[in-house]
């Protein structure tokens, strides 16, 4: 089995919430609330979970483009989190990110050579015909024609633009790299084709991913393992097909249920969430999925559910797990 690449131990992060003239701090949106995992050397790891429920910010959390309230995140072995502004900058080149928004992470005034070469230019010295010559390489390798070098972001197509921000991703060679929602804003077929690229790209280089998404209809094609997040905390961690053939936990079982069919005749149970999200600035006591889950008990309420391993490989923060002896019965649910 490969080493542990990254290990987020008790991450936290909170942002506090201002009131008033004196501009008081008066409590905490508690994003990120003790989450650890762990991302193994040259696997993919898929974060899924709704909006707000904290993936993104645990992904710069990882990254250290945001800091956090409390615990570790190891690259390595070695804490990011207590690294000086030397050590960071190093260590940079071999962390990176590819964002959402394919265009609003891109400079419009910038031409593409310019934007891929950026990290050549503020982490090499490398001549500017060296630069040059790698950007033709990069852009080749992510499928992009070379000979538009010379062009701005906004003479590329949605997908193509992507590319353009994988390649400026994978310009230094890095280890690690947080794919942040990377494919949701594209059309469903130039989706396929940015996940496609990302394996390739991951089998030639050996890339460790981080992949954040909506869904768990997204990640499952290109993920090793899945964490699912629900309101700042890790509620399932498993293998990839295992995770689909027997959730354990109730909010991934909802997640799954909502996954389109692709065959219409064939009915599923379908598990529909009652109410909303719950504020992260005022979270529910005990377990925090409680108030919408179909199997709460009165335990549910008054004690918070570790994240533990129950079966080889799966992790679930659940005082009554699907499937287990002494869990819920997804049998239970009706259509």
């Amino acid at each position: 089995m490969s080493k542990n690449l990254i290990e987020v131990e008790h991450i936290k992060k909170y942002f506090p919430i201002h009131k008033g003239l004196l501009n008081r701090v008066v409590g905490n949106v508690k994003a990120v609330d003790d989450v650890s995992i762990s991302i193994r050397e040259g696997e993919t790891f898929g974060l899924v979970g709704e909006s707000g429920c904290g993936k993104s910010t645990l992904g710069r959390v990882i990254l250290r483009l945001q800091s956090a309230t409390g615990g570790a995140v190891k690259f390595n072995g070695r804490d990011i989190h207590s690294m000086n502004s030397r050590e960071l900058n190093k260590i940079r080149e071999e962390m990176q990110i590819i964002f959402q928004d394919p265009f609003g992470s891109l400079n419009p005034r910038f031409l593409v050579k310019d934007i891929i070469g950026e990290p050549l230019k503020v982490h090499t010295k490398q001549s500017a015909q060296e630069i040059d010559k790698r950007v033709v390489e990069l852009m080749e390798l992510v499928g992009l024609d070379a000979t538009r070098r010379n062009r701005y972001p906004h003479e590329f197509s949605g997908g193509q633009r992507q590319r353009i921000g994988i390649a400026r991703a994978i310009a230094l060679n890095p280890k690690f790299i947080v794919a942040d929602e990377a494919v949701s804003a594209l059309d469903v077929s130039v989706q396929s084709q940015v996940i496609n690229l990302l394996m390739k790209l991951q089998k030639e280089m050996g890339l460790t991913f981080l992949f954040i998404a909506h869904g768990l209809n997204v990640v499952r094609h290109i993920s090793d393992r899945v964490g699912v997040m629900y309101l700042g905390k890790m509620a399932e961690v498993g293998e990839t097909e295992a995770l689909y053939a027997s959730p354990l936990h109730p909010y991934t079982a909802a997640l799954l249920s909502a996954i389109p069919e692709p065959t219409p005749n064939r009915k599923k149970k379908r598990i529909v969430l009652q109410g909303d999200v719950p504020s992260p600035a005022n979270p529910p006591s005990g377990c925090r999925f409680h108030p919408r889950c179909p199997f709460a008990q009165a335990k549910c309420s008054q004690v918070e559910p570790l994240l533990e391993e129950i079966l080889p490989g799966r992790q679930v923060a659940c005082h009554f797990p699907l499937g287990v002896e002494g869990g819920s019965d997804l049998a239970s649910i009706g259509r």
